[in-house]
């Protein structure tokens, strides 16, 4: 058998002949699929992505490679490489230049151009300027035609020149920056521009560089092959992340030379995804090892705290996942500019209309007429003279388009940024922030919200997480003195130093008076908490406050207090030779894997003040006196829950520590016996009292069993000593450490191989860290494997949310477990009614064939490429099972300030406000009870369901026809995450619904990301509503960008929310005023500026309309072209751009007060097709007047024609600008003075004009006219009486709207102009008023609960619960 081109053919006995044809053909077969392949990559990538295919003489690929002939992977070898075909591949790839501008010097114009013609509006009055330059439909000097539109066109290419300058200038910034690139003919580093970087190049790069392209991590110089960096420029998170060497590396350990490195990578192409790089290394010796995120350096990330590092680089430039990432600004379109795309098609459909009726009337006015002397004799027929003055008119008429308009738009968006960008109401100053904008379109969609989904942890809380309270093996420990301590420093002002704090200790018994601590952010991380020396009280640790050390929280809210009587099982082990408290060992074995696994079941990297950001993992050996003190204090103690050892009460210290730590479901293990993990057995020099012992040996681990145990141990006091920095990724992580160092197992250091911790009794532990299993939103919980430092088993230790650790541990056999499991759910259920955020805690000890079994797959998943997330999922699910509980712990997370009041300020305003949240329902309820989300009258209609959608589509129809929309303002709608799974089904999505349609608001607990962004974008498409989503965590960045307006908000769980969105607020009490004033304003003054260019623009055409009808249809004006053209575009454009900037119909405060102005905005009151088409009645009715006035005024006079329309033009000025007036709220000095700019422009240019030109108006003659015509009375008669005639109508109109049924803004706006007194009794009386009406309305249901688990509805009592503050 042979192959060709992957083709097999079996040689059956054909003729040569024919297989050498058969061949002939293969060959062309293959080519043929090369092509094909080549052509897929050019369509589908650019700037040469995927031009790396992985050539034959490599080794074989996995057996994934074969699914998808087409998947083509990056394969990377240094520079310097002799294989030809990578070697030709990475030279031919564009180089780590960065090129953000779209523009050059040779293509700006061409390129300006077609961007600009993608515009309908431009492309069609280029298409006028071009048509006015045909003879024979041509209406006035083709030059004067494309003023318009080349004035707009290059205010538009101006902006465009200046952005991009302001990009080529930062692209110069970057790509001239040096590194330290390897340069083998030399045979050192040399430095070199990051544009000058590619991909096989290896780079140098010193602590607090800046990472220059993508590189996989192939030296650190710290001994545990550890990096880390900080990814603030990539994704806004200032915690600490670590990265890892890959494993295996030949010069691992060693100085790293670079001619040494001969390994190669096979990696997958470029991507936008941060979290994730999938890829081989294949070392020399046949090893193959897999790549993942934690090898990987991103560029623009900065190295911290590593003295060195050399990477080679797999992406450069534009490939690059930072690029990649790198989309700009959003563009969104809003949903007043759908409007006003709508308005245009109706505006051409007009102006097409207008055109008709001219040509056919110019027809038939030739048809009527035989030779008259006036005319120049033309044999052209009349239907076809009526086709040419079609076009002629479309170019006479062309000013009904406004051209203008969206330009106009543009600049008036950039003014209300500004403004908005600029309210110091706005402005944190705690953060130094104030609102960003980063979607430049959509600024009037804020004032037209009709639902509003939130998050809650982060967005409507602090998430400061602070430790209150802890469950250890069924036993609730409540910390009083922790709640205590708190509520008197909260009555203190939270940190103001001028006051005083007098704490008492219940153990103690002891007063402290010290001074209030400040909350000051860290200059530090984002997630960072204090730790201070390892002690138990709560008065050493205030007293030894760092200002400034606490991001989360200031140090005296992280303190805990102790519970006496936690600490007490714990002082058994740190105090044996005193008279100990009797206490099982099965609970004090509880308790220590409790407290052990919250201080190694994270990710948390601790630094200090005298080593920044970092602290090195010494090399400690346990004091063996303190394990000799533990043995002899288990001697002590009855062990009546382990049956498994004949004589409980004469063991041998060992054989008991070893109990202590070994309760679980697997066999025992003897670490002496394995060799993997060899055991080192030391004895104590000596005994307590000083003479030789003879007390058992004690297993340790190697690494406390090296170095001068005396010297590390003083080392890692001095470093205890020293406030110690926990950075976390997430403030649980932080609040939790920080909890286990009260009680004394401190964390001290951690590295990828193992975590320094200080043990309560033993001193300084290294434990052993095989594995980390990190969290994951759909397991919702993070796993850690260890080595035991004192029994050496392999220990699994979890920590997640508490349904699914319990879910994990319902397989428990004994009825200890049973119980155990039972009693912390009782309290699990009342930490939720409390309003705590709950985690459980878990164990498993593990066998070593068990484990052995385990990591042979957890290893064939992380070298995977393909699917290698889902491997490692079901790798952790694999593992996470058959867990034995430990506890669970209550944090509370309060309420940002001013919360309350602007969700119910939002929800008066009309806006429906939903809840997405992962927590607890009952956590969920009592935080919605606190924020005024749910009042003590509302009734809560719960929906429960396990399983059977047909019996929740039943359930939710029969609640449904109990309730009618007006009927559920007093309902809310409480839902889980399973139910909502059944709920977003196609079938059920219509009752669901009509549901939330008659709920007022809606709180969909235990939420995943992928259900928040489904919920929205099913309100959003079904009920055609505006949605704004707010969050401030990664998991809420789908449902962000899937509504109408996204808000981040710039919190402790990093920027990825902010950049996302389409506006950034750092409190959730911000968003009151964004909304409700600045959108308000903000669609109120662009509907009416558009809705006036439609007026102006409609009023002055009609004016040349009117004037056909007395000129045979002919095309001609009763106005020179420059006046013509320049009258829109110049003379009546700047008035409104400040209108849309500056007007306010009622003032911020008023808005504030009264929310329910808001609802104008929701409702599209200002913008309504029947206020555009009034709008239009109202500029015929004004055209009328301007047109006929001075027509029959100057009737049966020797006038010329542009002598008539001297007045005409100077009325339908004076109207214009005077309408304005009369719909402008606020009128200023900025206002008046443009409108009195803009009229003496007018008449200065026309008077310049007419003094001036001779023969700028060919054929005709201007000279003299306006200077003849102003100086006659009646010019100024007919001006005046027109412009009062034209506007009388509009100014009766508001008036009687505003006297006889005036709106709640009318009625608003008179409040505004009374003294300060009556303006609050009218204020009161308002709301009084609008209370009563919703009162009249509501029609109070019954509780209903919706369970498809139960046969019946049954009634559900809410209650309140304890609130947060």
């Amino acid at each position: 058998m042979c192959s060709g081109g992957g083709l097999f053919v079996a040689y059956t006995g054909t003729s040569p002949f024919c297989l050498l044809r058969l061949w002939d053909l293969i060959i062309l077969m293959e080519r043929l699929y090369w092509v094909r392949h080549r052509c897929l990559q050019l369509i589908s990538t650019d700037r040469r992505r995927g031009w790396y295919s992985p050539p034959s003489s490599l080794p074989a690929k996995s057996s994934l490679d074969a699914q998808d002939p087409l998947v083509q992977r990056r394969v990377v070898m240094p520079s310097w490489t002799e294989h030809e075909e990578i070697k030709e591949s990475q030279q031919s790839c564009t180089r780590n230049k960065v090129q953000t501008t779209k523009y050059t010097f040779l293509s700006f114009i061409p390129k300006n151009l077609f961007e600009q013609l993608h515009r309908f509006a431009n492309v069609y009055f280029v298409f006028l300027g071009a048509l006015n330059f045909v003879p024979i439909v041509n209406a006035f000097q083709p030059e004067i035609s494309i003023i318009p539109i080349v004035f707009v066109m290059s205010i538009t290419a101006v902006k465009d020149l200046w952005e991009d300058q302001r990009r080529r200038k930062s692209d110069q910034k970057v790509n001239n920056r040096l590194c330290e690139v390897y340069d083998r003919k030399q045979k050192q580093y040399v430095e070199r521009r990051w544009a000058e970087v590619c991909v096989g190049d290896l780079v140098r790069l010193c602590c607090n560089e800046i990472i220059p392209a993508d590189m996989v991590l192939l030296h650190s110089s710290d001994p545990n092959g550890v990096c880390h960096i900080e990814t603030a420029n990539l994704d806004g998170e200032t915690n600490l992340k670590q990265r890892q060497v890959v494993r295996d590396l030949p010069q691992q350990g060693s100085e790293f030379v670079p001619e040494n490195y001969s390994s190669h990578i096979e990696c997958e192409n470029p991507n936008n995804d941060l979290r994730r790089f999938r890829g081989f290394m294949d070392h020399p010796g046949k090893v193959r090892v897999g790549l993942h995120s934690e090898n990987l350096l991103l560029r623009s990330c900065t190295v911290r705290n590593t003295e060195t590092v050399i990477g080679i680089v797999v992406y450069a430039g534009h490939e690059t996942k930072a690029m990649q990432n790198n989309s700009g600004p959003r563009y969104k379109r809003s949903k007043l500019e759908r409007r006003l795309n709508m308005d245009v098609l109706w505006c051409v459909i007009l102006l097409l209309l207008m055109c008709l009726i001219a040509a056919v009337g110019h027809g038939f006015w030739l048809s009527g007429r035989q030779n008259p002397i006036y005319m120049i004799p033309d044999d052209t027929h009349p239907a076809l003279a009526a086709f040419y003055m079609f076009w002629t008119m479309i170019i006479v008429l062309q000013v009904l388009i406004p051209i203008s308009l969206y330009v106009s738009i543009e600049i008036v968006k950039l003014g209300q940024i500004y403004f908005i960008q600029n309210d110091l109401d706005l402005y944190n100053p705690v953060l130094d922030t104030g609102v960003q904008c980063r979607a430049l379109n959509i600024t009037e969609d804020l004032g037209q919200i009709q639902y509003l989904f939130s998050d809650k942890t982060g967005t409507l809380t602090e998430n400061r997480m602070l430790f209150r309270r802890c469950i250890v093996a069924g036993t609730e420990y409540p910390h009083h003195e922790n709640a205590i301590s708190l509520e008197q420093y909260e009555e203190q002002g939270c940190g103001d130093a001028d006051h005083s704090l007098t704490l008492r200790s219940r153990t103690s018994r002891k007063s402290l008076s010290c001074k209030s601590l400040s909350c000051n952010r860290s200059s530090v991380s984002l997630n960072t908490l204090t730790a201070e020396s390892d002690t138990h009280s709560v008065h050493d640790t205030l007293r030894r406050h760092t200002p400034g050390a606490g991001a989360f929280s200031s140090t005296m809210e992280c303190a805990v207090v102790p519970d006496p009587q936690l600490q007490a099982g714990l002082n058994t082990l740190s105090s044996p030779m005193r008279s100990p408290v009797r206490q099982q060992a099965a609970e004090i074995s509880h308790i220590l894997d409790f407290f052990l696994a919250l201080t190694v079941c994270n990710t948390v990297v601790v630094s200090s003040p005298t080593q920044p950001r970092h602290v090195q993992m010494p090399v400690v050996r346990t004091p063996l006196r303190s394990l000799e003190e533990m043995k002899a204090m288990f001697q002590k103690l009855s062990l009546p829950r382990f049956p498994s050892s004949p004589s409980q009460n004469t063991d041998t210290p060992p054989s008991l520590t070893k109990k202590l730590f070994t309760r679980g479901r697997s066999a025992s293990y003897f670490p002496n016996n394995s060799p993997q993990t060899p055991i080192t057995t030391l004895q104590s020099p000596t005994a307590h009292s000083g003479t030789p012992s003879n007390t058992p040996t004690t297993p340790v681990t190697p690494a406390l069993s090296s170095g001068a145990w005396s010297e590390d141990v003083d080392n890692i006091q001095k470093t205890k000593d020293n406030s110690l920095l926990y950075e976390a990724e997430s403030p649980d992580e932080a609040a939790l450490v920080q909890a286990a160092k009260a009680y004394g197992c401190t964390l001290l250091g951690r590295s990828p191989e193992q975590v320094l911790v200080a043990v309560p009794g033993t001193g300084p532990l290294s434990i052993p860290l095989l594995h980390v299993l990190p969290f994951h939103s759909a397991r919702k919980r993070m796993s850690v494997v260890v080595r035991h430092p004192l029994t050496g088993e392999v220990v699994v230790y979890t920590k997640g949310a508490d349904n699914v650790i319990m879910e994990l541990a319902e397989a428990a056999e004994d009825g200890f477990c049973r119980e155990i499991m039972e009693r912390t759910q009782r309290h699990l259920d009342q930490y939720a009614r409390d309003g705590l955020r709950t985690l459980c805690v878990a164990k498993k000890v593990l066998e070593e064939q068990e484990y052995k079994a385990w990591l042979k797959r957890h290893e064939y998943a992380e070298t995977s490429i393909e699917n290698r997330e889902e491997l490692l999922l079901e790798s952790a699910e694999r593992l996470e099972t058959n867990l034995t509980l430990l506890g669970a712990t209550g944090i509370v997370d309060r309420l940002q300030e001013e919360v309350p009041e602007s969700i119910e300020a939002l929800q008066e305003a009309g806006i429906k406000v939903w809840v997405l949240t992962g927590d607890k329902q009952e956590t969920a309820i009592n935080i919605a009870f606190a924020c005024k989300l749910l009042r003590p009258t509302d009734h809560i209609l719960m929906a429960n369901c396990d399983s059977k959608v047909t019996t929740l589509l039943k359930k939710l129809q029969v609640t449904k026809e109990g309730m009618s929309e007006d009927d559920g303002s007093d309902c809310v709608l409480v839902i889980d995450g399973r139910t909502l799974d059944y709920a977003l089904q196609k079938e059920l999505q219509g009752s669901f619904l009509e549901l939330t349609c008659c709920c007022r608001s809606v709180i969909c607990c235990r939420s995943t990301p992928l259900q928040k962004s489904q919920v929205v974008r099913l309100v959003r498409d079904k009920l055609k509503v505006m949605t704004l989503a707010i969050g401030d965590g990664a998991n809420d960045v789908s449902m962000i960008q899937m509504a109408d307006v996204g808000i981040g908000i710039s919190g402790q769980e990093g920027m990825q929310a902010v950049m996302s969105s389409d506006f950034a607020i750092s409190r959730f009490k911000f968003l009151r005023k964004l909304i409700l004033v600045h959108g308000h304003w903000c669609y109120t003054r662009l509907a009416n500026m558009i809705l006036y260019f439609f007026y102006k623009n409609v009023m002055y055409v009609n004016l040349l309309f009117w004037y056909q009808f007395f000129c045979g249809f002919s095309g001609s004006t009763m106005t020179n072209s420059w006046v013509l053209i320049f009258f829109n575009l110049l003379f009546t454009s700047v008035p409104p751009i400040i209108y849309g900037m500056l007007d306010k119909d009622v003032s911020g405060e008023t808005l504030l007060d009264l929310p329910d102005l808001y609802k104008s905005g929701q409702n599209s009151q200002a913008y309504l097709p029947s206020t555009f088409w009034m709008n239009i009645l109202d500029a015929f009715y004004q055209s009328l007047v301007c047109f006929f006035i001075p027509y029959f005024a100057y009737a049966g006079s020797d006038i010329g024609v542009f002598s008539f329309g001297s007045p005409i033009n100077g009325s339908a000025l004076l109207i214009i600008l005077l309408h304005q007036l009369i719909e402008s709220r606020t009128v200023t000095w900025i206002h008046t003075a443009l409108l009195l700019f803009s009229a003496l422009f007018y008449y200065a240019f026309v008077l310049l004009f007419s003094l001036t030109c001779v023969t700028c108006n060919s054929p005709t003659n201007p000279l003299g006219i306006e200077t003849k015509m102003m100086s006659e009375p009646l010019y100024f008669l007919v001006c005046g009486l027109t412009t009062v005639l034209a506007l009388l109508p509009r100014i009766l109109c508001r008036a009687f709207r505003s006297t006889i049924c005036p709106s709640d803004l009318v009625r608003a706006q008179k409040m505004e102009r009374l003294s300060a007194q009556d303006y609050s009794t009218s204020l009161r009386q308002w709301k009084e008023n609008k209370a009563a009406q919703r009162l009249s309305s509501r029609h109070v249901p019954q509780n209903l609960s919706v369970n498809a688990d139960m046969p019946h509805l049954t009634e559900c009592i809410a209650e309140a619960g304890a609130v947060l503050s």
